[in-house]
Parts: structure tokens; C-alpha cells; sequence
């Protein structure tokens, strides 16, 4: 399933460079995010190539639930996808967007991948294995290594999101003593704690599943972690809770390996 996700990664990613390229415009969603051509095109590659190969798991896609079109995904596996996680960053001409797709067992995050195209990088992880991919610029592979998450360093080198900051997430990094606060978009927070270059990467702000499952997941296959604030793990479903959307999450808190991983 990792072979197959990357396949789609990597396709996804092409046609958003490919749109970068010639000038990608944004519109506005009702609940007033950006989407663009290169989110669109993304996402309908990877649902052609997950419907092929795995008719029967129901896919949760952001472009797709914004448009209204939400599968039961009852308490069997599915996927969440994020075509492309940081469309702000895109529009804004920086690097740090992604390409996620994960699947889901149980709540769970088992499989994940991330792709990065624009910095020719990509990570994958399911059970406890996590890896980093470098693509060339013909969107192959020219090199996979292994990662570990490490033990968290005192004090901690914390990562935090460049577009949506709170007052609770700086009252956090305050409270655990973050000297070092790297600022990044998109899912790449969670691979910098999966490949030990990060500690910590509180979020107290609204975040969506599809922003977190792959990172997630390749997180935990690297031997971190990720919960609520009350320390119980990350769970991911259409969970209704009063007022909000169906798979919104709620404050987390990532974290690299609580032992020696060496």
C-alpha cells in the first residue's frame, strides 16, 4: 500500500508543479479557505488511482467533503487524503506544501505518505518502520533512508505552524521551555519529529483530519507520538461533536520518541 500511495504522491505532485508553473490562481471555499486548480487536479489523480486499486475503502478527501460529498465510512478502514496541505504556503510561492494520503484502521493512522514537491522530499511509515524519500526532478527516486524519531531533548526543539500561531500554542512552547521554535508549513512538522530533527509540534487552533493523518502515521511508525492535551492518543473517524464539522480534530500535541529509539 506504501508502493501505491507513493506512486500517487508523486503523480499528484508533478500536476501541481506542473500548475505552480503556468501560474496557479486561488478561489475561496465557504469556509473561507483557498483552493486552487493544483489542489483540484491533485486530488482526482489520487482518487482515480486509490479507486483502482482499492475499490472497496471509502476515501475522505478534502476537496471532495467541501464539495459535499462525504462516504459512510462506518467502522471499517478508509483513507484521508490532503491533496495539497498548505495552500496558503502554495499561493504564497513557498516551498513547504504537501501531498498526504493515509489510511485509517480503528481509529488509527496505519499508513502514511507524504510528498513534498517542490523540495524533492517524501516520507512513508506503517507499522514501525519510517522512511525519507529524495525525488529527483524527473519525480524519481534517488535515495530511501530509514528514520527514528529521538528522545526529546532538553530543552526542546519545538515546531510550531507559520500561518496559524495561537496564544495557546506560544503559552505551550513558554510553559515546556522551547528555546529553539522552528517555524513550517504544512505536514512537514510531523516528519521533522519523525526523522529526530524535532522534539515537539503543539497545535491548539483548528486543524482537519486530512492535515494530520499522514503525518501522523509516519510519526508513529518512527516511534513518536501524537495525543489530545489530555494524553490520550490522536484518534481519527467521523466523530460529531456539537458545533463542529465531522472529522475536525482537537488540540493535539506531537512528540518525538519517549524512549531511546537507537
Amino acid at each position: 500500500m506504501l508502493e501505491a500511495f507513493e506512486k500517487a504522491a508523486l503523480e499528484a505532485g508533478k500536476a501541481i508543479l506542473a500548475i505552480r508553473a503556468a501560474g496557479a490562481r486561488a478561489s475561496y471555499k465557504a469556509d473561507n479557505s483557498p483552493v486552487t486548480e493544483a489542489d483540484q487536479q491533485a486530488e482526482r489523480i489520487i482518487l482515480e488511482k486509490l479507486g483502482q486499486l482499492y475499490p472497496g475503502i471509502p476515501v475522505v478527501a478534502e476537496e471532495a467533503v467541501a464539495a459535499g460529498q462525504m462516504p459512510a465510512i462506518n467502522d471499517a478502514p478508509f483513507f484521508l487524503v490532503d491533496p495539497l496541505d498548505g495552500t496558503k504556503e502554495f499561493i504564497k510561492g513557498h516551498d513547504d506544501f504537501t501531498v498526504n494520503i493515509a489510511l485509517i484502521e480503528s481509529g488509527t493512522p496505519t499508513v502514511g505518505f507524504i510528498y513534498a514537491p517542490a523540495l524533492g522530499v517524501a516520507y512513508g511509515g506503517a507499522g514501525n518502520e519510517a522512511y525519507k524519500l529524495l525525488v529527483g526532478s524527473d519525480f524519481t527516486i534517488s535515495e530511501r533512508t530509514s528514520i527514528r524519531a529521538c528522545t526529546q531533548r532538553q530543552p526542546p526543539v519545538a515546531i510550531a505552524s507559520r500561518s496559524h500561531r495561537t496564544p495557546e500554542t506560544n503559552a505551550y512552547l513558554a510553559e515546556a521551555g522551547s528555546g529553539d521554535v522552528r517555524s513550517i508549513g504544512s505536514s512537514l512538522k510531523f516528519c521533522l519529529l519523525a526523522e529526530g530533527e524535532a522534539d515537539l509540534y503543539p497545535r491548539f487552533g483548528r486543524t482537519m483530519q486530512w492535515d494530520t493523518a499522514a503525518g501522523d502515521a509516519i510519526l508513529r511508525a518512527a516511534g513518536g507520538v501524537t495525543t489530545d492535551p489530555e494524553g490520550r492518543p490522536l484518534r481519527y473517524g467521523r466523530f460529531e461533536r456539537a458545533g463542529e464539522a465531522p472529522f475536525i480534530n482537537p488540540d493535539f500535541i506531537a512528540r518525538g520518541a519517549k524512549r531511546n529509539q537507537d
